[in-house]
């Protein structure tokens, strides 16, 4: 046997030996591949559904005073939390995606204007060519007419008097002169938010701004850090125009723990404003967060109605310590256009700006706070319940100009 088989081998042609051969390693390798792909998929995490609106519980309010709206509180304690474990090895990613956010991250595409400059102007003379193109670098980031001239002016006085001969020189006097902008501005110390003063009286924080610039979001997070604060909020869904606007704010109340008090859609804002702070009293509650419609600042009688609601909100037990504008930094010049007609209707006490990650016109911070003397309190810089940072004037002009511009 062992002959007819060494005959059999004899006559199979080498050649197609040498193919069996290499098609089983081939085959062998591939099962490896396939493997190794398997154990990849095995780690990608899973898809998580987005989380929904929590249940809604009816309750009836005594509506005597003519202001009482069918209010509907939403429980945050009855939703059951949506738990999502993390497959093993994503540990790394999770940790990559919850860096906090900075203020430099969200001043890329404003702080790509001055880098664009200073490369622009590396190793030439400071003259009439330096100023053109910082005038033209300061009003494409919506810095302002009025502010540009004011800081320009006194850029080339320290020229004229020899502080500033260079490149770095230009760039630090820069940095100085619009942080002494920012600084004529009042502002509370960490972004704090002003609380009545009276043991009788419920705070309310009004915030008021045009369709679209992130209004609701930014209540979602101001909230959030109130309760982080050890404060308890409650929400109010004063803007009954837009739809869904109550579901989305009882989504964000959701996300902070944070108990809403809705009315139906249409229904007057100020009654629902009145019933919170009825139950914000009744309830022992700090403070009343209250949302309001996305009033149009050249409609007139959309502000009358904004004034209402300011009105009623100040009356007993309530008493309005913060009026907060928010405007989308996306809008340049058109947000101070905001800016001063909301201040004229309701007295804003300060502004939050929204979407500052999204824009190259990061300066409307400074034509803001030089000609209306209004501060900027926080940035939002993302969608997340956390991106909300407190303004800091020195870190903002840092972070617009950038260290790396000295050099």
């Amino acid at each position: 046997m062992g002959m007819n088989a060494e005959m059999l081998l004899a006559a199979v042609d080498p050649t197609l030996l040498l193919v069996v051969f290499s098609s089983v390693i081939v085959l062998g390798g591939g099962a490896v591949v396939v493997q190794r792909r398997s154990g990849q998929r095995r780690e990608t995490p899973p898809s998580v559904p987005a989380p929904s609106a929590a249940p809604v519980a009816s309750t009836t309010l005594d509506h005597s005073s003519g202001l009482g709206a069918t209010e509907e509180v939403v429980d945050p304690g009855d939703a059951q939390p949506l738990v999502v474990e993390a497959p093993v090895g994503v540990e790394a990613a999770a940790a990559v995606v919850a860096a906090p956010p900075t203020v430099e991250g969200s001043l890329q595409k404003s702080r790509g204007l001055f880098s664009s400059l200073r490369a622009a102007r590396r190793l030439k003379a400071i003259d009439e060519g330096t100023w053109e193109d910082l005038e033209a670098t300061m009003l494409r980031a919506d810095v302002g007419v009025a502010t540009t001239a004011l800081v320009l002016t006194a850029l080339k006085e320290q020229v004229k008097e020899g502080l500033i001969s260079d490149d770095a020189g230009l760039f630090a006097g820069l940095k100085q002169q619009l942080t002494a902008v920012l600084d004529r501005t009042v502002r509370p110390a960490n972004g704090e938010l002003a609380r009545t003063s009276s043991d009788e009286a419920v705070t309310v924080w009004l915030v008021v701004g045009v369709n679209g610039v992130g209004k609701t979001t930014t209540i979602g997070k101001l909230a959030n850090r109130a309760s982080n604060e050890g404060l308890k909020v409650l929400l109010a869904a004063g803007d009954t125009f837009r739809a869904a606007a109550g579901e989305q704010l009882a989504t964000w109340g959701d996300r902070s723990d944070t108990e809403v008090v809705r009315g139906a859609a249409g229904g007057d804002p100020s009654a629902i404003i009145f019933d919170a702070l009825q139950r914000a009293k009744a309830k022992n509650y700090d403070v009343v967060l209250a949302d309001t419609a996305g009033r149009l600042h050249n409609k007139v009688n959309l502000v009358e109605e904004l004034k209402k609601i300011r009105r009623v909100a100040d009356k007993e037990p309530g008493d309005v310590t913060e009026v907060l504008l928010v405007i989308d930094a996306t809008t340049g010049q058109n947000a101070l256009v905001q800016a001063r007609q909301f201040t004229e209707a309701v007295s804003v006490t300060g502004v939050v700006l929204t979407k500052l990650d999204g824009t190259a016109k990061g300066g409307v911070v400074l034509a803001i706070e030089a000609e209306l003397g209004i501060p900027v309190r926080f940035i939002g810089v993302g969608e997340g319940v956390n991106d909300l940072l407190v303004f800091e004037p020195r870190a903002f002009i840092d972070a617009l100009v950038g260290d790396d511009q000295l050099g």
